[in-house]
């Protein structure tokens, strides 16, 4: 397994572990003088989190990249606070009521909109372009908060506009990650309503979002290419939190020229590298969510429910 020192110490977790190894990588970012037994001993605990499930000593002690006996030693520290306990037939380890504790402290003092908002604001800089932040509302996908570019865009977005769930990149990325029961009734009444609808850009059909939807599940983000704005592109990435629950959307929006949207784009590899990083912050760990995922409901949409935005 490629170690983080080989990967360089400033750069981001990539791929399917970038969301479990978020905050391992938070950790090392930050500068001043540690206590190393501490960081070891993290290191055994991100390794249990890894694993997710119990485990044997030796395992946990290889996936830290340490000794077993030296692993041996914190554990039995860990058993004595609480943060690990062990199974008295199996012998396998696994965390501890304090390490319960501590996730449901962490979930209550975080604030998912400023996390969101914060990140919002650091990929506009990183891009220099515009980037909206989009929660589910009342009306459907909904934009809470509107980063300018450093190079104005002719595009008219503001916070309380609503996105159509089948003409935009971030409507269509909701309508991928909800329940059908919620997105069908919004989407025929969209339908109806046609261009004179109120919805940021022009609807298009369930046909064409479903087969959207599709492709956006499985790659994990949302794009559009000059539309609803002529010569402007978007990539809608997805905020998850740490029950897989899309909480909302950084859209990335500019000029053609400078956003592409192909299989192999840097803006779109860096967007959802971000999303992830951001999802990581929130608890989200993919291949854990999707392990105990149910099977995906009519229209192929996995169970997953959105934050819906306040009023």
């Amino acid at each position: 397994m490629e170690s983080d020192r080989s990967r360089g110490k400033n750069s981001p977790p990539q791929g399917r572990d970038a969301s479990v190894k978020g905050s391992a990588f938070l950790m090392s970012t930050i500068e001043g003088r540690g206590v190393q037994s501490v960081e070891v001993g993290a290191r055994i605990l991100h390794a249990m989190v890894e694993i997710g499930a119990a485990a044997m000593l030796r395992d946990i002690a290889a996936r830290a990249d340490i000794a077993s006996a030296q692993a041996h030693a914190y554990l039995v520290s860990f058993r004595k606070t609480g943060l690990v306990e062990q199974d008295p037939q199996s012998g396998r380890y696994r965390l501890g009521p304090f390490a319960l504790q501590l996730g449901l402290a962490r979930m209550r003092q975080v604030d998912t909109l400023r996390v969101a908002a914060t990140a919002a604001s650091d990929l506009a800089t990183e891009f220099g372009l515009m980037v909206t932040l989009s929660v589910w509302g009342t009306h459907g996908a909904t934009i809470v908060q509107v980063q300018e570019a450093e190079v104005p865009i002719h595009v008219n977005l503001r916070a309380g506009g609503v996105y159509t769930l089948t003409g935009t990149a971030t409507g269509r990325l909701f309508a991928a990650y909800l329940p059908p029961r919620i997105v069908e009734p919004l989407v025929e009444a969209e339908l109806r309503a046609g261009p004179q609808g109120r919805g940021i850009g022009v609807p298009t059909s369930l046909s064409a979002l479903a087969k959207a939807a599709e492709r956006i599940r499985h790659e994990g983000c949302s794009t559009t290419a000059g539309s609803p704005v002529p010569g402007i592109n978007a990539i809608a990435v997805p905020i998850f939190d740490h029950t897989g629950q899309l909480q909302c959307a950084l859209t990335l929006i500019g000029p053609e020229s400078v956003v592409d949207i192909g299989e192999a784009s840097p803006a779109v590899a860096r967007a959802r590298a971000f999303a992830q990083d951001i999802s990581a912050k929130l608890g989200y760990a993919a291949d854990r969510i999707e392990a105990e995922a149910e099977p995906p409901g009519p229209g192929g949409a996995r169970p997953r429910r959105a934050a819906r935005a306040e009023g």
